[in-house]
């Protein structure tokens, strides 16, 4: 964990998960992605060691709505090829 992570600690999960947390949580996904780095993997947004709180927080945002990393990936691959 990186030191900022071991100061904030996780993103507070709301307390029930909304159509509008998903498109939120997809996004972060998608924006905090992994990018390799000589010293390892890092999020290609902040360059936080890879997965970034943000990204654990949108994963943990779509595991709670019962997603399963197959419907993730599925949904990440169909938002790529949606944008222009």
């Amino acid at each position: 964990m990186d030191s900022i992570d071991e100061t904030l600690g996780e993103i507070p999960l709301p307390p029930y998960i909304t159509a509008e947390d998903v498109t939120f949580a997809l996004r972060a996904i998608s924006v905090h992605a992994a990018q390799q780095w000589p010293d390892g993997s890092r999020c290609r947004n902040d360059r936080a060691p890879h997965p970034c709180r943000l990204h654990r927080w949108g994963r943990r945002i779509l595991t709670m709505r019962g997603l399963t990393d197959q419907r993730i990936n599925t949904m990440l691959a169909d938002q790529e090829a949606a944008r222009p």
